[in-house]
């Protein structure tokens, strides 16, 4: 009984009424509160056999952990019908509770209740923020999380971004506290000649089929490289990998192989396509991966220089 209590009162200090929805401590964000999936250690092999499509997220370092939570109940909120686990997350939120719990006795059965209903009233959405189809991804480098999905579900994750940023200019969605950008990741490759070839070829022919009909003539188009932080010298060693000016030359032309009639516009572009150097933890040396994306106007910020657009208009481009 006494354990009990103690576990009461726990939760209704961390639960106080007059508390900030953000003022949680970052060890109480951690805690057994809020549920994060773990690394995915065998998936780093994968990526050089297969593609992948998910996302790229930045965030303040140091909140990473924080940030995965955030993400995660952000992007299950918008995965819908696409998500085939969806049956399982319509079920009533205190029927997953009820699965999770250990009864002992009829005692311990009542504060274990009590603590999970507390929990439940000020966080609804609890059985949404997991995903089986959401894998975590190990980085080297601070500030980012990487999350794929299984290789039998590719939802459209330009359309999932859209959405989000539709509500977050409608303020249906809240802004959040630590995402500060997604890059949706519709494909991924080693970054060699050919395969980025043969990959920006695909998505710009997709693209074209889509939403190209409707853009005037000349199509014009940008192209983005990012190696966040990541320097040359750190990739030596793999054949036939590509450096920033070459990865801009095998871009352009993929695009134009498909596009004839398409320029270059930096400023207002329609069509752009984005290279992220993804830095995936446990990748062999010369067999850096990158993920590619071609995104519309509406997606994409060109000043003061082209990126992604920030989920809140206060991230500096920087990130």
């Amino acid at each position: 009984m006494a354990e009990c209590e103690v576990a009461k009162e726990v939760i209704n200090k961390r639960f106080r009424k007059d508390d900030a929805p953000g003022e949680m401590k970052p060890w109480e964000q951690h805690s057994a509160v809020i549920s994060i999936p773990r690394y995915d250690y065998k998936a780093p092999a994968s990526f050089l056999d297969r593609s992948f499509s998910g996302f790229l997220i930045t965030c303040p370092i140091k909140r990473e952990k924080s940030a995965t939570k955030e993400a995660m109940s952000i992007l299950n909120k918008y995965l819908g019908s696409i998500n085939t686990c969806g049956s399982e997350q319509e079920e009533d939120p205190q029927n997953v509770v009820t699965k999770r719990r250990k009864v002992v006795n009829e005692t311990e059965k009542e504060c274990t209740n009590d603590i999970e209903n507390k929990i439940l009233d000020e966080n609804t959405d609890a059985n949404t923020e997991r995903s089986d189809h959401l894998s975590l991804i190990k980085l080297t480098r601070s500030g980012l999380l990487l999350l794929t999905f299984s290789h039998d579900n590719c939802p459209d994750v330009v359309a999932i971004l859209s959405n989000i940023m539709q509500s977050l200019e409608s303020s249906s969605l809240k802004a959040p506290l630590w995402c500060n950008r997604i890059l949706p990741i519709q494909m991924t490759c080693v970054l060699h000649e050919k395969e980025l070839c043969i990959l920006v070829s695909k998505l710009v022919a997709d693209f074209m089929n889509n939403e190209g009909k409707d853009l005037n003539r000349p199509i014009k188009f940008a192209v983005g490289y990012n190696r966040r932080g990541i320097e040359e010298t750190e990739l030596k060693g793999g054949n036939g990998m590509l450096d920033r000016s070459k990865c801009f030359e095998v871009v352009a032309g993929a695009v134009k192989s498909i596009v004839s009639d398409s320029v270059v516009d930096l400023k207002c572009p329609e069509l752009t396509v984005l290279v992220e150097l993804l830095p995936i933890s446990g990748l062999p040396k010369g067999s850096p991966v990158g993920a590619v994306s071609v995104l519309p106007r509406k997606l994409i910020m060109a000043k003061p220089r082209l990126c992604i657009k920030a989920l809140v208009h206060d991230v500096k481009s920087k990130d």
